[in-house]
């Protein structure tokens, strides 16, 4: 008899695989975090090789659970499209049919922001939130995640809007600030002249900023005039895990009941 049990979370990123089972009505791990360095180079054999060492550490605690993978990159049925800080070999490879067939079982996978993005509105800083959410994370580049009333729009690359003539994330990314050594003053001028395009683009309702510089958002985003609502993401390097954990439950048509209080 097939053993039901949480679902799996993993979030591959540049430099590290990450993965732990999720409890869908809290949004916590159910075991204690997994993580191994992403090879080098990161060709998706080498990635999905790794990918399976975190599904058979964790077999018994999912049964047979979904799993939710996030990449960096655009993802559109299966199929990944670019190649964010992984090895240009995943562009037009099809990561879900090939992780499925590595691992016996059904695969839901996701570009990293949205998941992260999925995380915040269930379990985060934009939990019960009604209307338009975006969630930008601010890194080595800028992701985004487009969220309406509870439901993804995915593969959304706003940090690739032209903005001035470049590239928004060339010049607002957390990157750059470390880059050219800008105080908190000066970087919040670069975000000002960002989100003041998004916010005249799609007029959303809120704006949840992540990635790791929003540990730090209590020395920056209070710089910032906009009409939005525009606070910090509050599940940190979590997000991933969590929200292609519950991703790939939709996905198999897994009811989620919502959290109590």
């Amino acid at each position: 008899m097939a053993k039901h049990g949480n679902p799996l979370g993993i979030d591959i990123g540049g430099s590290g695989i990450k993965g732990a089972p999720v409890d869908l009505a809290t949004g916590t791990f159910t075991a204690k975090r997994l993580r191994f360095d992403t090879p080098q180079p990161s060709t998706p054999e080498a990635v999905i090789d790794a990918v399976a060492k975190v599904v058979e550490h964790f077999k018994d605690e999912i049964g047979d659970a979904p799993i939710g993978v996030t990449v960096p990159a655009v993802v559109t049925h299966g199929t990944v499209r670019s190649a964010a800080n992984i090895d240009h070999g995943w562009i037009d490879f099809d990561g879900e049919l090939a992780l499925e067939t590595k691992l016996g079982r059904d695969v839901t996978l996701v570009n990293d922001a949205d998941a992260a993005g999925y995380a915040e509105l269930h379990y985060g800083a934009a939990r019960d939130e009604f209307g338009l959410v975006i969630l930008t994370t601010l890194g080595t580049g800028i992701g985004s995640a487009i969220l309406y009333n509870n439901l993804l729009v995915p593969n959304s690359e706003l940090g690739h809007l032209e903005i001035d003539g470049n590239d928004a994330e060339k010049d607002a990314a957390s990157s750059v600030k470390d880059a050219l050594g800008l105080s908190y003053e000066e970087y919040a001028t670069r975000l000002q002249r960002y989100y003041s395009v998004l916010e005249a683009l799609f007029s959303p309702d809120l704006i949840v900023v992540g990635g790791g510089i929003s540990k730090d958002a209590d020395k920056f985003l209070h710089l910032l005039e906009l009409r939005t609502p525009i606070i910090p993401a509050t599940l940190q390097n979590k997000a991933g895990i969590i929200g292609a954990a519950r991703l790939a439950a939709e996905a198999a048509g897994v009811k989620v009941k919502p959290k109590k209080g």
